[in-house]
């Protein structure tokens, strides 16, 4: 601390580019703090640091830090004490570019595993950015003194030792987490793709709010689909269980349907207290399918929907740069089986009508022979039965999928109830759709494989970098993310960005398919964390992990992508 105190009353009124000399490890009380990479001038990105604390300081007891799904939520709970403690800081009148700027990775409602605190055997590292102060392009030597040595000292005293935290807090989101986890178990164990616990709050403060609405009507399970789950310690849950299979949800417009199916879709992730979404989990593959009209395609086989085009193109190897509506759904779900998908979540508002459904007075109008497009409520039953893979839908125009749905959900004023019964009834009364008996099989599911060409590096800016949540870069290329729903934050983007870096380093060998690299990546994702398998120390301590499904779709959304298909 007393070498780093010479130096920056040294740097006083020099050019920015002295804050260089700072390099290197300081030796603090409770800490060591890191410089990684100094910023050159004060309106480039931020100075990235870290500092390493021993563990046996922090307090922080070892039980708390046991299991891997612990390790989780204690970082979670450090993170976002962190971010208070900086917003709580005195922290020095802004100067020229990102002067005075100290930042943590930002989290959301959902529990992620991230890189901004790790845990080691006997250290715990955080890693911050930091703008070094400036008065245009001089050094404010005094502004930096205060900042890395009062205010971060202040800040990691406040945040990060276990005597000054809310401990009842940080207890409880331990107990919150691993019983999310073994309600997943739980789950999948009794065949449930999805759970809405009772008195959970659904609706969102506003269409820009993750937070809950204030007022928003407590969660009832329907007795017919109440499930009670015993977990250890004694504790018991009620609420709605959804089964395997095909689930539709009903009701009229603005009672809650796609509000339920929003919290299935974050579903997939864990939630913080307060959320009102704390136990409402959903099969971690599950993946929400849309139509995302003019997006690239790739060799995908979508014979399963779509036997023919015009002008006799190949749809067992269908490659386009501006998919229609019906070919990009029908390409998405293919894709979303390829990365591991067993549930699949879908809204016919933002889905693909043709691709959906096709009534009897069109088939009538239409014949078969002049019609490419096998509907979706055609196959969702051979989805089901043969390849093993849910299906969740939300549908409020048309009743096609009465006389194939396992159940029928009725969301009314936000309350849920059971209208399986009715539904097909209807159905009976009504008769039977028309089927043909190639509908009664899915169809070929082809293996891919990416070529090594991919992501050719031509110069250095060559490389991918995330713009926004929904938006990577590479070279002159974007992979627009903005139909993939279920990216909840920008860090995940990030981590995408890192990993199709490795994908491209170690996978790429015109051997290995999607789903395979997929399946190792995660697997060594899950053994080692994500800082070890990207093996760089020098990145800012912003990413968190994307699931598989997301990492694949960001794959095939890059429009120079080339596939080739294992014969």
């Amino acid at each position: 601390m007393a070498n780093l105190t010479e130096k920056l009353l040294a740097l006083a009124g020099k050019g920015y580019g002295g804050y260089k000399s700072l390099s290197g490890a300081y030796q603090f009380a409770a800490y060591i703090l890191v410089f990684d990479h100094i910023q050159v001038d004060p309106f480039a990105p931020a100075t990235t640091l870290h500092l390493v604390l021993p563990l046996k300081k922090t307090g922080l007891p070892k039980q708390l830090l046991a299991t891997k799904n612990r390790r989780i939520a204690v970082a979670d709970f450090l993170q976002r004490a962190v971010a208070q403690a900086i917003i709580k800081s005195d922290v020095p009148q802004r100067g020229t570019g990102h002067s005075s700027e100290i930042r943590i990775d930002h989290c959301g409602q959902e529990i992620l595993e991230r890189t901004a605190i790790i845990f080691t055997k006997e250290t715990l590292e955080v890693r911050l950015t930091v703008g070094l102060p400036a008065n245009g392009r001089r050094i404010n030597a005094k502004a930096a003194a205060k900042i890395l040595l009062e205010i971060l000292p202040q800040i990691v005293q406040k945040s990060l030792m276990y005597d000054q935290l809310d401990q009842r807090k940080l207890q409880a989101q331990v107990e919150l987490f691993e019983m999310q986890q073994e309600l997943r178990q739980q789950m999948q164990a009794q065949g449930l793709v999805a759970f809405v616990a009772n008195g959970a709050v659904l609706p969102r403060d506003s269409g820009d709010s993750d937070l809950p609405l204030k007022t928003g009507v407590p969660f009832v399970s329907p007795a017919s689909l109440a499930v009670t789950f015993k977990l250890s310690g004694g504790k018991q849950v009620t609420g709605m269980g959804i089964g395997q299979g095909i689930t539709l949800i009903v009701g009229g417009g603005y009672h809650g349907k796609s509000t339920l199916l929003q919290a299935l879709d974050r579903g997939v992730y864990n939630h913080i207290q307060g959320d009102g979404r704390e136990l409402v989990l959903t099969d971690q593959t599950a993946m929400k399918i849309r139509a995302e009209d003019g997006r690239s395609v790739a060799n995908v086989n979508i014979t399963p929907f779509i036997n023919h085009i015009p002008g006799r193109r190949n749809t067992a190897e269908f490659s386009t740069l501006n998919a229609s509506g019906s070919t990009s759904q029908a390409a998405n779900v293919i894709e979303a089986l390829e990365s591991g998908a067993k549930t699949l979540l879908l809204d016919e508002d933002t889905s693909a009508t043709n691709f959906m459904i096709r009534d009897t007075r069109m088939q009538r109008l239409v014949s078969d022979d002049r019609e490419p497009i096998t509907p979706f409520v055609a196959k969702v039953q051979a989805l089901a039965k043969q390849v093993g893979v849910s299906t969740i839908l939300v549908t409020g125009g048309s009743g096609a999928y009465f006389e194939v749905a396992d159940r029928v959900i009725m969301m009314n004023e936000y309350q849920p109830g059971d209208v399986t019964k009715r539904a097909h009834e209807i159905a009976a009364l009504e008769g039977p759709t028309s089927l043909t008996a190639a509908e009664t099989d899915f169809g070929q599911l082809e293996a891919r494989i990416p070529k090594k060409s991919n992501f050719r590096v031509v110069t250095r800016k060559d490389r991918f970098k995330a713009r926004s949540r929904t938006e990577i870069s590479f070279g002159h290329s974007n992979l627009n993310l903005s139909a993939v729903e279920q990216l909840v934050e920008p860090s995940q983007t990030r981590g995408i960005t890192a990993l199709l870096a490795v994908l491209k380093r170690d996978y790429f060998d015109e051997q290995t398919t999607v789903a395979e690299m997929l399946h190792s990546l995660y697997d060594k994702i899950d053994q080692q964390g994500l800082d070890q398998v990207l093996g760089d120390k020098r990145h800012a301590g912003d990413l968190a992990v994307p699931r598989p499904q997301e990492l694949g779709a960001a794959l095939n959304r890059y429009r120079g992508l080339r596939m080739i298909q294992r014969k």
